[in-house]
């Protein structure tokens, strides 16, 4: 049993493109289709499961639209920055309006700065 719990943790621990190859093998070699390959990845084995734990995101302003007066207003509410410093932030879009914040807080910003017309991304 011990050989076959050390054989899982390497299954575990595969990176993507050893999935990929590991299914190529199954598959030309035994018949076997590579779904089950897709398992392993799903399972947190491999490079995607870094995007899912993501814990601090930056919202970029990516424009700020028509109503450029009320994003500025708004972005220096919401940064506590003075006027002519959040006015430097969205005449330089894209840059960046806060950084290092929760996937709640940033998903707040995002939408009151699209409510107020900006085009708004998360990094």
């Amino acid at each position: 049993m011990a050989d076959l719990k050390q054989f899982a943790e390497q299954l575990v621990n595969l990176t993507v493109k050893e999935v990929n190859e590991l299914a190529t093998i199954l598959k030309d070699e035994y018949g076997i289709e590579p779904a089950a390959a897709a398992v392993v990845v799903a399972a947190g084995g491999g490079e995607g499961s870094q995007e899912e734990a993501q814990t601090e995101f930056t919202v970029v302003l990516k424009d700020a639209g028509a109503s450029k007066l009320a994003v500025v207003k708004l972005v220096k509410e919401l940064t506590g920055l003075g006027l002519k410093e959040a006015k430097d932030v969205v005449d330089g879009a894209p840059s960046n309006v806060k950084e290092g914040v929760s996937k709640e807080e940033a998903e707040g910003l995002k939408k009151s700065l699209e409510e107020a017309g900006a085009t708004v991304e998360l990094k």
